[in-house]
């Protein structure tokens, strides 16, 4: 995600500074940004690998893992940017930026584009869905219409929102259940949405986390990736019936999308389960919810998780 983001903003002429470590830094300093896919870039690109080394930033966009959070963000505490806001999944990363920032520079966003970090280190861009922004106390303003316009530009589909709680949690409702089954089925996400038992799954945990959203008296809509409103609505087999339909149009319009936690568990990664579904798990509980499926999915992909832990 850091890379496309990049990668597209190098190209329009913008500043920008990666941070990255290891073979990833190495990678980046000899070859620089290498996006293939949806598009065909290659740039070079300022590589920091000592975060203390950066004394400013106008916007600062945090791409990691979830579990990477607090570990990432501490080093950038002496930073004070204008904006912050991170592509992650589930609904903590904002409280997190907020920690180390301060409330005014944090907007909120929800990431509706993915791509693939390959084995040769190039990056493919697979899908250029939406990326929404949005200011956390709702309405529309200046400064997130001027980041939109910047980065809608540059070729990220972007757009302001002035709802973006509801926007947030109307992916997360969704993308847990599309998570897990990835981990679990280890198949493309056109294919566990289209089969029947799989969609089922799907259908029942999202179900599930459309109470907790309830509970918390969050509004949810039907979007991309998954239309969490409509799964939530009627009779499970209904669900069932728009979770495979939403299988056709992944197989349709993005046949080779497969989930960052998929691609984590065929390199042995860690997962960020504990930080998505786990944390779903614990709201549920504090508020007396009954979530029986998304806690079976939870601690069998727990168990994944500890797994690669213990081969590190």
């Amino acid at each position: 995600m850091g890379s496309i983001l990049a990668a597209h903003l190098l190209a329009a002429g913008h500043a920008v500074t990666v941070v990255a470590r290891g073979r990833r830094a190495a990678f980046l300093a000899q070859h620089g940004l290498q996006l293939s896919g949806l598009s065909d870039l290659r740039i070079d690109c300022p590589v920091a690998t000592d975060p203390a080394a950066i004394d400013e930033a106008a916007v600062f966009i945090n791409t990691v893992k979830t579990f990477d959070t607090e570990a990432a963000l501490r080093p950038f505490a002496h930073l004070r940017p204008a904006l912050a806001f991170s592509v992650q999944n589930g609904v903590m990363k904002e409280d997190a930026l907020t920690a180390v920032f301060g409330p005014a520079a944090v907007v909120g966003a929800m990431a509706d584009f993915s791509g693939e970090l390959c084995d040769d280190d190039t990056v493919a861009f697979t899908r250029n869905v939406c990326l929404h922004l949005g200011e956390l106390a709702g309405g529309h303003s200046a400064r997130v219409g001027e980041l939109v316009a910047t980065l809608d530009a540059a070729g990220i589909t972007t757009r302001e929102t002035g709802a973006i709680t509801e926007v947030i949690w109307s992916k997360y409702v969704g993308w847990v259940a599309l998570m897990l089954l990835a981990v679990l089925t280890r198949q493309g996400t056109a294919t566990y949405l289209r089969d029947p038992d799989s969609a089922r799954v799907v259908a029942r945990i999202t179900r599930e986390m459309a109470r907790l959203a309830k509970a918390r008296g969050i509004a949810l809509r039907d979007q991309s990736p998954v239309p969490a409103l409509s799964v939530a609505a009627g009779d499970e087999d209904a669900a069932v019936a728009v979770v495979q339909q939403l299988g056709d149009t992944f197989a349709e319009k993005a046949p080779g999308h497969r989930m960052s936690s998929l691609q984590d568990v065929e390199r042995g990664r860690a997962l960020e389960v504990d930080e998505t579904a786990g944390y779903a798990l614990r709201q549920g509980q504090a508020l007396g919810l009954q979530m029986p499926t998304l806690a079976l999915c939870y601690q069998l992909a727990a168990a994944i998780h500890r797994a690669h832990l213990a081969r590190r």
